[in-house]
């Protein structure tokens, strides 16, 4: 057989073999981002300065997609049933992914079986809020009302966060405090301003416009240190609460069987955006540190997380719904 033939078949054989397909572009389309707590929520306000920097760079639309109501339930079941195909990206909170599984007897989806971590995006801190009306200008003040007894105080719960940290005010002073659920946190900051509840925890970025508008007062900050836009006010454990340290957290997840593929080029994306300096400012600007991480360190950070609130929902006593 000469040389020729030989070439001749193996170019045939070649030639014979399915094509591969190349590689399938990401983003190939518009990027759906679900948020569980509504429009104005520091998650929220993260979701649309991290979709407009993907667009950006991507040239796809990103639309953000409010589900909100039931502690994240319906926002967590909207992205777990979506495609997995990284199209349809959950940033999120500790809330779903960490407190509810302690709140909740059963939940209706599984924040670990049911996601695929992709990166950590920020860690707010939470203010003690009361109206500009209240009678309290400072934490001591106020403190001292809540160890004196004699009234009971309705605190707001716009999330699982705000809720244990009100809790764990009560279980520290031995005031009587009541729990007033809310769908969110914009609904629960409406009522602090009306006078309809006496104080609440919220995250500074929801927390702060209103805030340096005058019409809410911060008494001070569940972080362990004093929140950077806000050095005039104290720390919870500098008021005399010793050990009393509560931050939040948000992140991005895709559902389940998303290609890992994907994954990682969510994740570079995603990193990337909050390394920008311009993005950065903008978290900041409203309270928010942003801060990235790589998958895996997100899924060891949540069984982490889990665990903590775990113990927090037990110290508060709060019996499970």
């Amino acid at each position: 057989m000469s040389i020729r033939h030989v070439l001749f078949l193996l170019a045939s054989a070649l030639l014979a073999l399915p094509a591969t397909a190349a590689p399938a572009a990401y983003p190939a389309k518009p990027i759906k981002i679900i948020v569980p707590f509504p429009a104005g929520s520091g998650t929220d306000n993260g979701a649309r300065v991290l979709g407009k920097w993907l667009t950006a760079k991507t040239g796809q639309p990103v639309i953000v997609d409010n589900r909100t109501g039931a502690s994240g339930f319906i926002g967590a079941q909207a992205a777990a049933a979506a495609d997995p195909d990284g199209h349809t990206v959950f940033l999120t909170t500790n809330t779903t992914q960490a407190a509810n599984p302690a709140m909740f007897r059963k939940l209706p989806y599984d924040p670990v079986k049911d996601f695929e971590p992709v990166s950590m995006v920020g860690s707010p801190g939470l203010l003690l809020l009361v109206s500009a009306d209240s009678p309290h200008k400072d934490i001591g003040s106020f403190l001292a009302q809540l160890r004196a007894g004699g009234k009971r105080l309705h605190f707001g719960a716009g999330n699982s966060s705000s809720r244990i940290a009100g809790e764990l005010l009560k279980a520290a002073t031995g005031a009587d405090l009541l729990a007033v659920p809310y769908k969110g946190t914009p609904p629960a900051l409406t009522d602090l301003m009306g006078g309809q509840i006496e104080f609440m925890f919220c995250d500074i970025g929801a927390a702060l416009p209103h805030v340096m508008g005058g019409k809410l007062r911060a008494l001070a900050t569940s972080s362990a240190e004093r929140e950077l836009l806000l050095r005039n006010v104290p720390t919870l454990q500098e008021a005399g609460l010793k050990g009393f340290e509560m931050t939040v957290w948000s992140a991005a997840f895709v559902p389940a069987k998303t290609p890992k593929d994907t994954v990682a080029k969510l994740n570079e994306l995603l990193r990337a955006a909050l390394a920008d300096p311009a993005v950065r400012e903008q978290f900041s600007s409203y309270g928010g540190r942003s801060h990235g991480s790589t998958p895996d360190e997100l899924r060891a950070f949540v069984k982490s997380e889990m665990a903590k609130w775990a113990t927090a929902v037990k110290s508060a006593g709060i019996q499970p719904e």
